[in-house]
């Protein structure tokens, strides 16, 4: 990938998709656009003042608690686009940053918006805005990806458990288990918890063949609970239609949730 560059209150970067970050038909995984956002959000909050090292220097630190990815159409392995990213200020107790994917014709093909909170890296609690205002300015004027803030996933969950081990909900969805995967150090992040990307690699993981053989159209992450190495997270995944739900507990405690429309 290119060094970040500036134009206005705008960072982009351009990058040529590499063979590694697409799947079985070429396409761009939607873990890889979390990697490429991840990386691109570092070096604008850092130009920006309120980067990795400036918070840490405060004991503070960046978490990203939600996320909304929406596909216009596939992008393909050494398709050549630029990534755009931008601050959006502060919405409640959270700062908002979008990014925009665009093919080398100028075209949106990915879209996104986010949600983050500040913690204090001693106490993991988090630290309200109006104790961040010499840092991070909340009312900044700008345009959107994707207008709506990501909004809390709710689980079509129902009462009912079959012998089976499938929980059937009131529409006659049904839960099913998809499996343990104990936190290694491949899905470790500079923090020592899970990196963010690697929650949607396992809900991924989690769905039949045949559906991820159709392009993803929107996905919907809520971040929940960190979880840390050893920790034997319980896979679990539903669906209703096109739209497929991904929980992941730790002690039957929720640590993330994604929501997948195909």
């Amino acid at each position: 990938m290119t060094p970040v560059r500036r134009e206005g209150y705008k960072f982009c970067q351009d990058i040529c998709i590499p063979c590694y970050d697409t799947d079985r038909r070429a396409f761009l995984k939607p873990a890889a656009f979390m990697d490429f956002a991840q990386e691109i959000a570092y070096w604008a909050a850092n130009d920006l003042g309120f980067g990795y090292d400036t918070l840490h220097v405060h004991h503070t630190a960046w978490v990203l608690t939600r996320m909304h990815i929406h596909f216009e159409e596939p992008l393909s392995w050494r398709d050549n686009v630029t990534l755009y990213t931008w601050h959006k200020g502060a919405s409640g107790l959270f700062y908002l940053r979008d990014f925009d994917l665009k093919d080398a014709a100028g075209r949106s093909r990915v879209k996104a918006t986010t949600s983050w909170v500040v913690i204090d890296e001693r106490t993991r609690r988090m630290v309200r805005p109006e104790d961040l205002r010499d840092l991070l300015d909340p009312d900044m004027k700008v345009d959107d990806a994707i207008a709506e803030p990501v909004q809390k996933i709710v689980l079509p969950k129902g009462d009912s458990r079959s012998e089976s081990g499938m929980t059937e909900g009131k529409s006659g969805m049904t839960e099913t288990a998809e499996g343990e995967h104990t936190v290694s150090y491949s899905d470790l992040d500079l923090n020592g918890h899970t990196n963010n990307s690697r929650y949607v690699v396992w809900a991924m993981d989690c769905l039949p063949k045949e559906v991820t053989d159709s392009p993803v159209k929107d996905i919907y992450i809520n971040f929940v609970k960190e979880t840390l190495p050893g920790d034997m997270v319980q896979l679990c995944a539903q669906n209703d239609g096109s739209t497929w739900y991904v929980e992941g507990k730790v002690s039957d405690r929720t640590c993330f949730l994604v929501k997948a429309v195909f």
